[in-house]
């Protein structure tokens, strides 16, 4: 009797509800998301929570939180989820083509370099699938994946990528950009320490640039000369177009927004100068046709 009362309450618009819920936090913005009345996702979720006879969500004054019930369930939902949109999607393709939707999470450097072209060549081929994508540090991208916030992530090697499932994406190598008449700015390359002495251009304190020199300078025993925290690397540029220090970008970087500012670029000699990213997912082979077509895509075949 229970298994037929749960297949009749675990419909698509209840499953749907459950995960907004999870991943809007309270039950207010899930139900907008969904385009659902309050009283009625409301209503579905007492009925699911019955049927089941487990409360599924921990409900505080700051919002809601998944029981240890409600996690099971959240591992079922995203899996039967997928499968169903895996179903409409290759039902699909006998009558107009590959269709689909994919959330994508990354951070600056890939976003800014690389993935304007990697999803050019994918979309011209894949018309009608549609990508969105939001930028996050690299830390934030690991996190965002493991929430099921998106369903592909593009991150430094470096970070903690859990228990996710990662391949390289792309190489790029870091670079101290800074006007004609630096100092520095007749050298071939030049190492991280001999930075130290002048001001810095820095990026915000969640980017793994950030982090990378700071570690750099505290490993030298030496403090990073900060003079200015700013968003982008258009904004180091023209910081140290104004005079106001030099600044670590990757090299591509510089080529976008440096050049053109009649900046120069010395590459560093520092190993931890060149940088992978990496391509990383909660599960590969879970991956819905669409999501797995541009994992394939963008993974760096080397």
């Amino acid at each position: 009797m229970l298994h037929k009362q749960l297949i009749r309450r675990l419909d698509l618009i209840t499953l749907q509800l459950f995960v907004a819920v999870h991943e809007e936090g309270t039950l207010t913005r899930a139900a907008s998301r969904e385009a659902i009345a309050v009283s009625a996702a409301s209503k579905r979720l007492m009925e699911l929570e019955e049927v089941l006879g487990v409360a599924l969500f921990s409900r505080t004054a700051k919002g809601m939180s998944l029981t240890g019930a409600g996690e099971t369930l959240l591992h079922h939902a995203r899996r039967m989820l997928a499968e169903v949109e895996k179903v409409g999607i290759e039902v699909g393709e006998h009558l107009q083509g590959l269709r689909g939707y994919v959330r994508m999470l990354a951070n600056l450097s890939a976003i800014i370099q690389f993935l304007p072209e990697d999803l050019h060549s994918f979309v011209s081929t894949h018309l009608r699938v549609k990508v969105d994508l939001e930028e996050r540090p690299s830390t934030g991208v690991v996190e965002g994946i493991i929430d099921g916030v998106a369903d592909l992530g593009i991150c430094t090697m470096d970070s903690d990528t859990k228990d996710l499932f990662s391949v390289p994406y792309r190489h790029d190598r870091l670079a101290v950009v800074m006007r004609p008449d630096h100092p520095l700015a007749n050298r071939a390359q030049v190492a991280f320490s001999e930075t130290l002495p002048y001001d810095h251009i820095g990026l915000h304190a969640a980017s793994s640039i950030n982090s990378r020199v700071h570690a750099a300078a505290n490993a030298l025993g030496e403090s990073l000369r900060v003079r200015i925290h700013v968003p982008g690397f258009d904004a180091v540029c023209r910081m140290v177009q104004a005079n106001m220090g030099i600044g670590v970008l990757p090299y591509k970087a510089y080529e976008l927004f440096g050049q053109g500012l009649g900046l120069t670029v010395v590459p560093l000699t520092d190993d931890w100068s060149h940088r992978t990213l990496l391509l990383v997912v909660r599960e590969r082979d879970a991956l819905s046709p669409v999501s797995r077509l541009l994992f394939d895509h963008l993974q760096l075949n080397e």
